[in-house]
């Protein structure tokens, strides 16, 4: 016993070393100063205060251009959500080794899926802005390609929860493929399934923002036109409407997640 608690005291010293060696490094690769941060936080607090706040009372030609980049924003995380779902749904189908009839190919679309999840819409938007300009459509198709390959791997990852002994017992009645898919894995798998198609609705609504921002649309852009524009007070506004947006999104979401789960 006495042996094991020194064991861990010496993993856990060893650890903490490690990230200090690590904190120190990077501050001196990056050069970080945290005295430049304290000598200008008064400049800070006096350009937040004086600037941004307190945030202004939007006009009616404001508000509906607000409200009508909001309602954009919204259509354009359901409509990437909704399409990269069924896409997703099916992709994933061939992708599991346990239902797919080409379990040859089931890691390259693994693989696939790994790489086109790791690039952040942000850089997809990057990407496609330069051939398809400012619009919806950068937006749409930069949040449909981080959500498409999200939600193959995380379909896949569902399907193999199932138990194997009901998609057996349906290949062995003789049943086809999309038999076993929608008497089997769909009636198991339709909760989990919704669960991660709205979870990526609610990333989606938070990426729309910082995409719009490059060129997708939406309330991004109407915010980054304000903030070009040195309108700090308008932009405040804009920002606490995102952020209202998004915390009601959240507990519309994990409300549905929940229900969802108990039943």
């Amino acid at each position: 016993m006495n042996s094991t608690n020194h064991q861990r005291r010496k993993m856990n010293t060893l650890f903490l070393m490690m990230v200090i060696v690590c904190v120190v490094v990077s501050t001196i690769y990056t050069q970080f100063n945290i005295l430049d941060l304290v000598n200008n936080f008064d400049q800070f607090i006096y350009f937040l205060t004086h600037d941004f706040l307190p945030p202004a009372m939007l006009d009616k030609e404001t508000w509906l251009e607000v409200s009508h980049s909001i309602v954009i924003t919204i259509a354009m995380a359901i409509l990437s959500t909704t399409v990269a779902g069924i896409f997703a749904f099916f992709v994933s189908l061939f992708g599991s080794e346990y239902i797919s009839p080409f379990p040859k190919i089931c890691k390259y679309i693994r693989g696939v899926a790994t790489f086109l999840r790791n690039i952040p819409a942000l850089v997809w938007a990057f990407i496609l802005f330069s051939s398809l300009g400012i619009g919806t459509g950068v937006g749409v198709v930069a949040l449909f390609m981080t959500s498409f390959a999200f939600m193959i791997r995380a379909f896949i990852e569902t399907i193999d929860e199932v138990s194997q002994d009901c998609i057996e017992s349906l290949a062995v009645v003789g049943a086809t493929f999309w038999q076993r898919v929608f008497q089997g894995i769909v009636p198991t798998c339709i909760s989990g399934f919704i669960s991660w198609f709205l979870y990526c609705f609610e990333v989606n609504i938070r990426s729309s923002t910082i995409v719009g921002m490059v060129g997708g649309g939406g309330v991004g852009l109407v915010l980054f036109s304000y903030l070009k524009g040195f309108h700090y007070n308008i932009a405040t506004t804009i920002i606490l409407i995102i952020a209202i947006m998004v915390i009601l999104v959240d507990i519309l979401t994990g409300y549905l997640r929940r229900k969802l789960v108990s039943d």
